[in-house]
C-alpha cells in the first residue's frame, strides 16, 4: 500500500510485499528501457495505521532516468495498457552492494548525480533514477526482507521497522514540483483490514 500523506510518502509492506518490491527494484536497476508498474492504489491500509488528513492512495512506477519518460503522459499510457501476460524475471542475488561498499559521503558533492527523483502524476508515484541510484537504495530495501521479519523478536519493545528513501539531497523536504521528498516504507508483519 502506498499513499501521499501530504508531508511525506508512506508505503506499507508485509514479507511478500517486501520481496516483491525488492525484486522489482532490482529489475528497474537492470532494465533502462522498462517502466516497472506496480498497481497497488486499491490495496487496503494495514490495521492500526493512522494518517493526518485525507491521504491519497498511489500506484508505483520505477523508471531509469535515461528513458526520459514524461510523467504527464502516464494517464494516457496507463489507459492503453491491457491485462498483460504473466512473466517471471530473475536478477542476480548480489545485485545490490553491501552497505560497506557504498560511499555515502559522495552523495553530498555538487557533482554527484545518482540521486532518486520523485514525481506524482495520475495517482502514481514515479521513482526515477540511474542504475547506481536504484542499486544503492536497493541495499536499504533489502533490509525489509533480511532483517524486518525478525526485528520484533530481536527487539521485543520495538515492533517498528522502516526504511527511508529520499529524493535528491536529504535536506530537501519537497521536490521541484512540490512532491514530498521522503518515502517512508514500513514493514507490517500482520495486515488486518
Amino acid at each position: 500500500m502506498l499513499r501521499d500523506d501530504g508531508h511525506w510518502l508512506s508505503m506499507y509492506v508485509d514479507r511478500d510485499g517486501a520481496e516483491c518490491l525488492t525484486g522489482l527494484w532490482a529489475l528497474a536497476a537492470r532494465s533502462a528501457r522498462s517502466l516497472v508498474h506496480l498497481p497497488i492504489r486499491g490495496n487496503p491500509v494495514p490495521g492500526g495505521v493512522a494518517g493526518e488528513g485525507e491521504p491519497v492512495a498511489l500506484d508505483l512506477v520505477l523508471a531509469h532516468h535515461r528513458l526520459q519518460f514524461r510523467t504527464s503522459s502516464w494517464k494516457e499510457v496507463r489507459a492503453r495498457l491491457g491485462r498483460g501476460q504473466l512473466q517471471t524475471a530473475a536478477t542476480p542475488v548480489g545485485d545490490f552492494p553491501d552497505v560497506g561498499e557504498i560511499d555515502y559521503e559522495r552523495r553530498y558533492h555538487r557533482s554527484y548525480r545518482d540521486h532518486l527523483g520523485f514525481d506524482i502524476a495520475a495517482h502514481t508515484l514515479f521513482v526515477v533514477g540511474s542504475a547506481t541510484a536504484f542499486r544503492e537504495h536497493g541495499t536499504v530495501l533489502r533490509g525489509l526482507v533480511d532483517e524486518a521479519p525478525s526485528h520484533g523478536r530481536r527487539y521485543p519493545g520495538d515492533r517498528h521497522y522502516c526504511v527511508e528513501l529520499t529524493s535528491g539531497l536529504w535536506s530537501r523536504p519537497r521536490t521541484r514540483r512540490n512532491v514530498p521528498g521522503s518515502l517512508h516504507i514500513e514493514y507490517c508483519d500482520s495486515w488486518n483490514d
